[in-house]
């Protein structure tokens, strides 16, 4: 089994930054990709960025791209997501997760989330 467990939420202004981090513990080794979701009231969990654990591919929500960096610690098996010029729109629960799978990602574990709150 895998733990995930994210850190660093809050309450912050329009326009200011944030990082959030995402922790793994357990059998760490076979995952393949981590990546980071959303979930705002009212709406349907959804993609923010990914990365690939072996070769630090990213990819991102086009609604993030810009202003979202997701990046990893290989030796603290931590991923990151620094979030900057930040937006109402972002305010969210913000969940980690990881994949198992050797093909297109299957995020069979996931974190508790975290609360991100960004003010107008």
């Amino acid at each position: 089994q895998v733990q995930l467990v994210e850190s660093g939420g809050g309450l912050v202004q329009a326009g200011d930054s944030l990082t959030l981090s995402c922790a793994a513990s357990g059998r760490t080794l076979s995952i393949y990709a981590r990546a980071w979701f959303r979930q705002a009231p009212g709406k349907e969990r959804e993609f923010v960025a990914a990365i690939k654990w072996s070769s630090g591919f990213r990819n991102y929500a086009d609604s993030v791209k810009g202003r979202f960096t997701i990046s990893r610690d290989n030796a603290k098996n931590t991923v990151y997501l620094q979030m900057n010029s930040l937006k109402p729109e972002d305010t969210a629960v913000y969940y980690c997760a990881a994949s198992k799978s050797i093909g297109d990602p299957v995020y069979d574990y996931w974190g508790q989330g975290t609360q991100v709150t960004v003010s107008s």
